[in-house]
């Protein structure tokens, strides 16, 4: 029995240092995400997951509504956390490539690219158990995206994440627990 996980980078979003979990999506991202609306509309999705934070939500509310589906938010799927304290972008470029090459590597009070994998797989592992057979749509951030996707095939590592558009978004295919086929469907 396949089960089928699409996974949904969010649209743009204007980046408000210290509001993490509230950024909304940029007017471009808004018109992106009526787009992922529209290819997604006919998919069959049964089920509508989400990481907490405001633009993951916003990036699959529309199909949501279209489909008469709720959004079930799981806080296990939020962004990895990178530090304790305000970082610039060539220190959070910097960190990302280290977690990649070192996956327990963190800065000061931040979370590992392991410990995000662990969270968010233990997420993941769960709805496929819970939904076997069904066609789940996840609103999601390209960071942890790419650490879920990886922990089935390391091939979807740093050059994976670094090529990633906002949105994108990726139908994963399983057979019980074990990815069988991986296909992009967002054309900017």
């Amino acid at each position: 029995m396949k089960t089928i996980i699409y996974m949904i980078r969010h649209g743009e979003s204007p980046y408000n240092e210290g509001n993490e979990r509230i950024r909304g999506l940029t007017p471009k991202g808004k018109i992106d995400i009526e787009k992922v609306t529209k290819l997604l509309i006919d998919e069959g999705i049964d089920m509508i997951i989400s990481s907490p934070y405001t633009r993951a939500i916003l990036s699959v509310e529309g199909l949501a509504e279209h489909l008469k589906l709720d959004v079930k938010v799981f806080e296990d799927l939020r962004e990895r956390h990178f530090g304790s304290y305000i970082i610039d972008n060539a220190e959070l470029m910097s960190s990302i490539r280290e977690s990649f090459n070192v996956p327990d590597y963190t800065l000061p009070g931040g979370e590992s690219n392991a410990d995000c994998q662990k969270r968010a797989i233990s997420v993941l592992k769960l709805i496929l158990k819970e939904h076997r057979g069904k066609k789940i749509a996840i609103g999601t951030h390209g960071l942890v995206m790419t650490l879920m996707m990886n922990h089935f095939d390391p091939a979807f590592g740093l050059e994976f994440l670094n090529q990633l558009k906002k949105p994108d978004i990726y139908k994963m295919q399983f057979k019980d627990l074990e990815l069988e086929v991986v296909t992009r469907m967002w054309n900017d």
